[in-house]
């Protein structure tokens, strides 16, 4: 048995950003029509290490595609001079069985993160979106503002992060990759006043914006909140927005964005209007008109991984990236 190994610079430089982009239309199409099989996520929780292993599977059947991720999550690594997340995808031959390739996780997260965005906004966001806004200036934060100018014609950035020299760090280099203004927001009010699209990347537990300076028409995606108790977006918001998720099963159970107005009694589940994957399919429309906020709420999901993975190697395989060994 051979296996190809892929490091972090081999997956960014296999896997391009409108092609991420594409690749998640099409397991959104899958997840929402049937065709993907996702168990539910397995969590195996070390207590002695202050540590927590995830292991994600998922199957799309229209693309006969397989993979699993590992995520690692250990809180004392950072004190040990290591990262707090390693996380490791692992391409299984749907026809086979067998594990062809493994490849660094975190930077396929932060990949097929950023394209997730990136697919909504094309969906989502008014034709001619040309600000940005980005909340956290973190990896996350970098690859939704580069999906975000995959799909629309971006000539300025605003950044606002709650350390002002990350926030710099960011613009500079930010800038730099893409080619566009990028400036820091001395307030979450400077950022959001003037931006089409608005894109929240943090680990807040409460909203890092205000409602009322939600310009009419804007597109907002909210992808940091991924607990029952986290948060990113306003209620207010939350209630007059278009509000679209990646998957119903694992927003309702871990989407704190929607979940809380639930739980205030300010919305039920019916403001939910549709799965990314049933605008993609052409069974929901999606923007209705160019006033309308759109909002798209995203926890992940396994289908993700699987379809940038396999996207990533087939692409590795033409450019002769990566290692194989023999097992």
């Amino acid at each position: 048995m051979r296996i190809l190994i892929l490091s972090h610079h081999d997956v960014r430089q296999a896997l391009p950003m409108r092609d991420a982009v594409e690749a998640m239309k099409r397991a959104f199409a899958q997840l929402s029509t049937g065709q993907a099989e996702v168990p539910l996520r397995v969590p195996v929780h070390v207590p002695r290490h202050n540590g927590l292993t995830l292991f994600m599977p998922a199957y799309l059947a229209a693309d006969d595609q397989m993979a699993v991720k590992m995520v690692s999550v250990f809180n004392d690594n950072p004190a040990r001079g290591l990262p707090l997340i390693h996380a490791l995808v692992v391409v299984i031959d749907a026809q086979t069985g067998a594990p062809v390739a493994a490849m660094e996780g975190a930077s396929l997260t932060a990949l097929r993160t950023g394209a997730a965005s990136g697919a909504a906004t094309d969906l989502l966001a008014r034709p001619d979106a040309a600000v940005a806004a980005v909340f956290g200036a973190g990896v996350q934060g970098r690859t939704q503002l580069e999906a975000v100018c995959a799909v629309r014609p971006i000539r300025e950035a605003w950044v606002y992060d709650t350390d002002p020299q990350r926030a710099q760090a960011y613009a500079g280099e930010m800038e730099g990759r893409l080619g566009i203004p990028v400036r820091v927001a001395a307030s979450p009010a400077e950022a959001v006043r003037r931006a089409d699209v608005v894109c929240t990347a943090t680990t807040s537990s409460t909203p890092v914006f205000d409602d009322a300076d939600v310009r009419p028409g804007t597109h907002i995606n909210a992808v940091g909140a991924y607990t029952p108790q986290m948060r990113e977006v306003p209620t207010e918001t939350v209630l007059r927005a278009r509000v679209v998720i990646d998957h119903r099963t694992a927003s309702l159970a871990e989407a704190g964005d929607l979940l809380i107005p639930i739980r205030e009694g300010r919305m039920t589940e019916a403001h939910i209007w549709a799965e990314l994957g049933e605008i993609v399919a052409g069974l929901k429309p999606g923007r209705m008109s160019p006033e309308e906020v759109t909002l798209f709420k995203s926890v992940g999901v396994a289908v993700q991984d699987v379809a940038a993975a396999a996207a990533v190697l087939e692409a590795a395989r033409r450019q002769n990236l990566g290692v194989e060994v023999a097992l």
